[in-house]
């Protein structure tokens, strides 16, 4: 009763929030110096974030048909699963579990340490005290029950929507630098698919839109009307707040303010103390975002262990006899966080993710056509401009992964090893699954 309840609880005003919610994080505050440099110049850099903007949309509405095709729990894991066999879903969540996670938290964590230090004029020599103080701090705050990191969450979005807002109308009219096809006087390499691949760490979590569809009063309209609303809104947000930085700090500033630029925008725009007020809500929103990573990643690292997917499965699949959370998938992917946190910087880890969660978006996109000759007649959403719609999710996904292959082939590198291990793990789970009888 319960779940015919909650298929009727979400519409479009909440989904269109949702997606917001979840893809707005640190991306933009944090990557407008990295898309500038990579680019070369300021028209090249917007181009860049409406691109990865394009390939975000058609990758939500790819996505959104196949989770309403495959209704159950668990997101890129079951829907690789249930299309290409076990071994496809394992290497996904082991992927999932021993990169992509961890990487997103560690970048965030760093992000955060890089930005509080800049605020409050602390020695870059902390940044990375500050951001393992940051995820052991959310994380034991989640493993005490999911109650304290919803009352984060639910403050972190209002606070992450107030510095978008203020710095892009601010910056539009009382900027005075000019903004287009203004070279960055950049001292890297021009690549405009590093520069996409930087603006899709800013792009990243609409995966989650698809988790909606069982939760919708009419998926097949609402799901495509929230997907297309929410990622066009922060397409705008995402074009006014670098429109604005320009406007404010010209390219070269932003470049040379790298990930502290929208900080230094909003002092010249708002004052020393407006200046910091908008940096903390910047805080907030690489905060709660965090959270929400800490809150949900575990989760899949969870799933596995009770599917004896993992090794160890009987130890990471505890679940906390008081606070019913899940104690050691948590703290599994905070140690390999901290430890990506100390050996790399957080643009790597960006690369890293992205590269590492785009090899399986990229199988996931396909599925769309699977699934349709398994099932021509569905009375399920369908994505709009089919075939499209799904090729351009491809061709983008194939993209980010083949360029990322040329351009940084060591960020590359640990995720196909972590891959490439996986095989024999699973051979070695399923024998011993067959030892046991």
């Amino acid at each position: 009763m319960g779940n015919d309840q909650l298929k009727k609880t979400i519409g479009f005003w909440v989904g269109t929030s949702i997606v917001v919610g979840t893809v707005i994080g640190s991306g933009i505050f944090m990557k407008p110096g990295d898309v500038l440099e990579l680019s070369g110049n300021s028209t090249m850099a917007l181009l860049a974030w409406l691109i990865g903007g394009l390939i975000t949309l058609a990758s939500g509405l790819t996505i959104a048909e196949v989770s309403t095709r495959i209704p159950k729990t668990g997101g890129l894991y079951v829907y690789l699963e249930e299309v290409y066999g076990k071994v496809w879903g394992f290497l996904c969540g082991w992927v999932q579990t021993l990169v992509y996670g961890p990487a997103v938290m560690g970048a965030l964590s760093l992000y955060f340490g890089l930005l509080l230090s800049g605020i409050f004029n602390i020695s870059s020599d902390y940044t990375l005290a500050i951001g393992i103080i940051t995820i052991v701090f959310l994380a034991a705050m989640n493993l005490l029950g999911t109650k304290y990191g919803g009352i984060i969450q639910t403050l972190s979005t209002v606070g992450k929507l107030i510095p978008i807002i203020f710095i892009a109308v601010f910056g539009i009219i009382q900027g005075d630098m000019p903004v287009f096809n203004i070279a960055s006087e950049s001292t890297m390499k021009v690549s405009m698919a590093g520069a996409i691949l930087a603006t899709l760490w800013a792009y990243d979590g609409w995966m989650n839109v698809g988790f909606m569809a069982g939760e919708m009063k009419n998926p097949q309209k609402t799901l495509p009307r929230a997907i297309i609303t929410g990622i066009l809104v922060v397409m705008v947000a995402y074009l006014a707040v670098n429109l604005a930085m320009l406007h404010v700090l010209g390219p070269e500033g932003v470049v040379e303010h790298g990930t502290n630029a929208a900080n230094v925008a909003a002092t010249m725009l708002f004052g020393e103390l407006g200046g910091k007020l908008i940096a903390i809500g910047i805080l907030i929103s690489i905060f709660g975002c965090l959270n929400g990573k800490l809150l949900t990643f575990p989760r899949i690292t969870l799933a596995m262990a009770n599917d004896k997917m993992m090794p160890g499965h009987k130890q990471i699949g505890k679940i906390s006899p008081r606070f019913k959370t899940p104690i050691n998938a948590t703290i599994l992917q905070v140690i390999i966080s901290i430890i990506m946190m100390v050996v790399t910087n957080p643009d790597k880890l960006t690369n890293m993710a992205i590269f590492s969660v785009f090899c399986f978006y990229g199988l996931a996109f396909f599925a769309v056509f699977i699934l349709r000759k398994r099932d021509p007649h569905a009375k399920t959403y369908k994505v709009p401009l089919y075939p499209i719609i799904p090729i351009v999710a491809i061709v983008g996904a194939l993209y980010i992964v083949v360029s990322t292959l040329i351009d940084t082939p060591l960020d590359a590198l640990y995720s196909l090893i972590i891959l490439v291990i996986g095989m024999p793990v699973y051979w070695l789970l399923k024998k011993s699954e067959y030892a046991r009888g």
